[in-house]
């Protein structure tokens, strides 16, 4: 779960419509994928189509795509198709590779120097979609400060920004990751997440939440905790009060217009 790092009207538009993403000046992208990509993560497996992309036509292609800052400050889109061979990074050795590779484990944690020399530690996690290693600073993973209105302690948002799995009290789990759009997976379809900031509250709606790794969703998936609903409650007497920051990452499409600042 990681704060928005990019403005909407910063939007590299001309290269989201060289993919086909924009039209008509509007965005075609789910209201998650938008989030993902302003956050700094990638979106989900999208299907491109019609491509002209840095001289290349393409007629068709499944990737996902995300934004890094450029030189100027302005982000700049990345394409991240699926590659036929996954090269990892040089500090893994090739037994923790293939362990990410094959499942065995979820993700690594390793301590490195960046190429300005700055040392941090890192998340490494394999993404089957694109067949690609994931690196994320784990000091940029922000943890949700409740879920579902429960309070995390100190000790929880450590193990979060690690990538380790989390329980709060009424039972949902939660744990990071970078390989899909929402940043999370959990135990259940829909929470909400909160993050307090100038003393005010952002809250985050997620619904059609990926299940934690080994686990299926079921029935119980679905139910909505008294948490959950209290939260909700609260969220209506917020915005009745005074509108607040509220995201809601149902992966549904919306109409959205959109206008670029000059470069």
């Amino acid at each position: 779960m990681s704060p928005e790092i990019f403005d909407e009207a910063d939007l590299p538009l001309e290269d989201l419509a060289a993919i086909g993403l924009v039209a008509d000046g509007r965005l075609k992208l789910e209201e998650a994928d938008l989030k993902a990509l302003l956050s700094g993560r990638r979106t989900q497996m999208l299907s491109l189509k019609n491509l002209e992309y840095a001289d290349i036509k393409i007629t068709s292609l499944n990737a996902k795509i995300s934004l890094v800052p450029g030189i100027n400050g302005n982000p700049e889109l990345m394409i991240h198709p699926t590659y036929l061979r996954s090269t990892a990074p040089k500090y893994l050795t090739e037994e923790e590779s293939w362990a990410l590779e094959t499942g065995d484990e979820l993700s690594l944690e390793k301590d490195i120097v960046d190429e300005n020399g700055q040392k941090k530690r890192v998340l490494i996690e394999f993404d089957r979609e694109t067949n690609q290693f994931l690196e994320t600073d784990e000091e940029k993973v922000q943890a949700p400060d409740e879920i579902n209105g429960h309070p995390l302690t100190p000790e929880q948002k450590a193990k979060f920004k690690r990538g380790k799995e989390i329980e709060v009290s009424d039972g949902t789990k939660v744990q990071y990751t970078a390989t899909n759009r929402n940043g999370i997976r959990a135990n259940r379809l829909s929470l909400i997440a909160s993050i307090v900031f100038d003393g005010g509250i952002s809250y985050l709606l997620f619904h059609g939440i990926k299940a934690l790794v080994g686990q299926k969703h079921n029935a119980a998936s679905s139910t909505q905790s008294e948490g959950y609903q209290e939260t909700v409650q609260k969220m209506q007497q917020q915005q009745e009060a005074a509108p607040a920051p509220v995201l809601d990452l149902t992966g549904e499409k919306k109409s959205r217009t959109l206008t670029c600042r000059s470069r």
